[in-house]
C-alpha cells in the first residue's frame, strides 16, 4: 500500500490510515464504521463527507452501492482512484440527490464542520426513502471542548459548532427523524490502561506534544501505533462522558413523499 499521506496530507481536518502517529484517531473513527456495516447491508448508502474514503470502502463491503459526497476536488479524486467508489463533488448543505433516493445516510465527524447544521439534517431526511436511516457522529462537546458552551467558538479551527448529546438529539428530531438512538464511543479496558501510562489521557498526551512541537517519547509513539479498533466501546450508557457521539434515527415509514426542492 502506498503512503496515503503523500496524496492527502495531514491537516488536522481529517484522519488517514497507514500513518503510525495518526493511528489512534484512525482506529477511533474506524470503530464507528464497523458498527454501522451490518445496517448498510444490501442498501443504497450515501456517505455525506467521505473524507479519505476508507470508511466508505469498508461500508461498500456489505452495501449494494455507496455514493460519496466531497467538496474538495483533490480529495474526491483520491477516493475514486484509491477505492474505486462513486464520488460527487458537492456542498453538503445542498445534497445533489433526488428526494427519497437512498436507504441509509452515513455522515461521520462532519456536522461539526458545517455552518447550517439544521439545514444539512433536513437535507439528509429529504434524500432518504420512508423508513430510511441516518447515522451521524460528532465529537462530544462536553469531553472534546470541556467548559465550552453550545454557542462558544470551538478551539478546533475546522469546527463551526460543537454539540453535546442533547444538542444533537434536538437537531435530529427537529429535522423530522424518529426512533432516535444515541450512543457514545468510550475507551475500553486496554485503552484505559494506555491512558494510565500517559498521565491519564493518551489523547491529551498527543495534543500537548502537537502544540509544543516536542518529539514524542518512544513509549507514547509505540502505544499510539499499537491501538486496535476493538479497544473502543460503543454503547448507550453514560453518553455525556463519551468521546464521540453517534445518533441513529429513521425517517417515518409512513411519511408522505417530500416536496422536491427547487434549485
Amino acid at each position: 500500500m502506498s503512503s496515503v499521506s503523500e496524496t492527502l496530507p495531514l491537516t488536522g481536518e481529517r484522519t488517514v490510515p497507514g500513518v503510525p502517529a495518526e493511528n489512534y484517531w484512525f482506529r477511533r473513527h474506524e470503530a464507528v464504521y464497523l458498527a454501522l456495516r451490518d445496517d448498510c447491508r444490501d442498501a443504497v448508502v450515501l456517505e455525506a463527507g467521505v473524507g479519505e474514503g476508507y470508511g466508505a470502502a469498508l461500508l461498500a463491503g456489505t452495501a449494494a452501492r455507496v455514493v460519496g459526497l466531497e467538496l474538495e476536488a483533490a480529495t474526491a479524486g483520491h477516493v475514486h482512484r484509491r477505492y474505486g467508489l462513486d464520488v460527487v463533488r458537492a456542498d453538503l448543505q445542498r445534497l445533489p440527490l433526488p428526494d427519497a433516493s437512498v436507504d441509509v445516510v452515513v455522515t461521520l465527524q462532519v456536522v461539526e464542520h458545517l455552518w447550517d447544521q439544521p439545514g444539512f439534517l433536513r437535507e439528509c431526511a429529504r434524500v432518504l426513502r420512508p423508513g430510511g436511516r441516518l447515522h451521524c457522529s460528532t465529537p462530544n462537546r462536553l469531553t472534546f471542548s470541556p467548559g465550552n458552551g453550545l454557542d462558544d467558538r470551538p478551539l478546533n479551527p475546522f469546527h463551526t459548532r460543537e454539540l453535546a448529546a442533547s444538542d444533537l438529539d434536538e437537531l435530529v428530531r427537529r429535522a423530522g427523524f424518529e426512533a432516535v438512538t444515541m450512543r457514545g464511543l468510550h475507551h475500553g479496558a486496554r485503552l484505559l490502561e494506555r491512558d494510565r501510562r500517559h498521565g491519564g489521557s493518551i489523547v491529551d498526551a498527543q495534543i500537548a506534544l502537537a502544540l509544543s512541537g516536542d518529539p514524542w517519547p518512544d513509549a507514547l509513539a509505540e502505544d499510539v501505533a499499537a491501538v486496535t479498533v476493538d479497544e473502543f466501546d460503543l454503547r448507550t450508557d453514560h453518553v455525556d462522558a463519551a468521546l464521540d457521539l453517534l445518533v441513529s434515527a429513521a425517517v417515518p415509514a409512513s411519511a408522505s413523499p417530500p416536496t422536491a426542492r427547487r434549485r
